[in-house]
């Protein structure tokens, strides 16, 4: 049997030491939880650790988080699409936007339903995915603070996630003027600069991180530990949130070089191999686990001395050297997933996933000194706008 097993006490360490971080810089924070793809016991979880704010890409796993944490603050973090807009005033508190057309949209909408959105506007620094332009942000945010239902947060930005661009201080100082420029121009405070993701973790941990920047959209560290500028695990983290557990089907003993020529008509990216001289033979494991389920190049086995040799859409082959562990049918190899190998298995429907302990019991057992504030981000709601997010809750359960 494959399946992911989720140890909540790893997780609830880690978001416990994140806080920490932020709590130390006078930060706030907002958990971001699109890896788990409305994961129903995690969010469980999360809310018995005491996590408040959260964000996500998709609508539904927004609207999963508020039939089982209905006191939640919501952030949408995907640009909000026209066809969507109704739907997205109606499930995220906050939205992040580089549109004007589409917070004018989100106003009208807004306005129907008779409350205020709050949007985060981001602004490109040099990922080259969402962002306005710098030359053009006075006239982007006059137009904007003049609509009646759109209260505006602060700027934003996101770096490191499509191109891979290394965060700076320049980058994050610019977004501190941009701040002071609109201030100054408009005479209105704007109390939020969102500065990004958790590939500006060790810029903050290093103590260079500018104390205007006082908001962060965390996900990889939380989830798995990852340090993204340096590699490997950031210090005082833990990475066995999530491991992947998959079942041999196969054991033999095997060449390790194929004896006909090959040619690129495998459907799937050919996986980097390992150089052996002909005739070479070792020990083959095959797991029923292949890249329809996963990213197979983002798997490291906990077996340092395993490798994993090529996958097909089913199937992966696992060298396993001479099998000093005498593996055998029906044993289980283990592997940390990456980001993006993990959210194609908790997306897929084909790998099972469980939490350890089982949340009954976590639940149950919770030390409540242990318990973490992650708290909303903005103000808190008046009470009639509580009391309308409840009966949606209740209406979409009956």
């Amino acid at each position: 049997m494959n399946r992911v097993v989720i140890n909540l006490e790893a997780l609830q360490h880690n978001i416990r030491v994140i806080d920490g971080w932020m709590k130390a810089h006078n930060a706030t924070w907002t958990l971001v939880t699109k890896v788990l793809c409305g994961h129903a016991d995690t969010l469980h979880a999360l809310q018995t650790i005491g996590v408040r704010s959260m964000a996500d890409s998709r609508l539904a796993n927004l609207q999963m988080i508020e039939r089982i944490v209905p006191d939640f603050e919501s952030w949408y973090l995907r640009l909000p699409h026209m066809p969507a807009i109704d739907r997205v005033v109606e499930l995220a508190d906050v939205s992040l936007n580089t549109e004007i057309e589409t917070i004018d949209a989100l106003n009208e909408a807004a306005k129907k339903r008779d409350l205020i959105h709050r949007v985060v506007i981001m602004i490109e620094l040099g990922d080259l995915r969402e962002g306005i332009l710098p030359g053009t942000l006075v006239d982007f945010y006059k137009h904007a603070f003049n609509l009646s239902n759109i209260e505006v947060l602060g700027v934003g930005a996101n770096l490191g996630c499509l191109s891979g661009a290394v965060p700076t201080i320049d980058q994050l100082m610019q977004l501190v003027l941009y701040r002071e420029l609109l201030e100054l121009k408009f005479e209105r405070k704007l109390p939020m600069i969102s500065g990004g993701s958790s590939s500006v973790l060790p810029i903050l941990l290093d103590g260079r991180m500018p104390k205007q920047v006082n908001h962060f959209r965390i996900g990889e560290a939380a989830f798995l530990g990852t340090d993204l500028i340096n590699g490997g695990t950031m210090s005082g983290l833990r990475s066995d949130a999530f491991t992947l557990e998959t079942e041999v089907v196969e054991i033999k003993e095997k060449g390790l070089v194929p004896l006909a020529e090959t040619t690129t008509m495998t459907p799937f990216q050919t996986m980097d191999q390992e150089e052996f001289e002909p005739g070479a033979r070792g020990y083959r494991a095959l797991v029923t686990m292949g890249q329809l389920d996963t990213d197979m190049t983002g798997l490291r086995p906990l077996n340092s001395n395993y490798v994993v040799a090529g996958a097909s859409s089913d199937v992966s082959v696992i060298n396993v050297g001479n099998n000093p562990e005498g593996l055998r049918i029906g044993d289980t190899i283990k592997f940390r997933p990456s980001y993006g190998a993990l959210v194609r298995l908790m997306l897929g429907p084909y790998v099972e996933k469980v939490v350890t302990p089982p949340i009954d019991s976590y639940r149950k057992d919770f030390n409540q000194d242990m318990e973490v504030e992650v708290p909303p981000v903005v103000p808190v709601e008046d009470e009639e706008t509580q009391d309308l997010k409840q009966e949606r809750v209740e209406a979409k359960d009956e």
